[in-house]
């Protein structure tokens, strides 16, 4: 093989990597909303009784993002809770507060 043919082949092989990559990446929201927190209404922990991420019940705040087949569930934004809770579930960031980071969780 010539090698500009071989550098051409490397370099899609990489382009294609890497957007596998950048696709399969969750990325956190780099700015939460300055306002205060609205009133929200948690029911408890999501995993146990102890786990910072918080089932969150209805309230005007939550209503646009409750879903009948979906917990709504609120994380401590870039607490160690949210991570592992991304990890677990591969759930995605529908939106922030100012202290707070929310995930819709379908039921299974």
């Amino acid at each position: 093989m010539n090698s500009g043919f071989k550098q051409v082949t490397f370099g899609l092989c990489a382009l294609s990597t890497a957007l596998i990559l950048l696709g399969c990446a969750e990325t956190t929201p780099d700015v939460a909303i300055s306002e205060p927190d609205p009133d929200l209404v948690f029911v408890g922990g999501y995993r146990g009784p102890a786990d910072d991420c918080q089932l969150v019940g209805e309230s005007a705040f939550a209503a646009d993002f409750l879903d009948d087949a979906a917990n709504l569930v609120a994380c401590p934004t870039g607490s160690v809770a949210m991570e592992s809770l991304m990890a677990e579930t591969g759930a995605a960031i529908i939106t922030q507060t100012n202290s707070f980071t929310f995930f819709s969780i379908p039921f299974r």
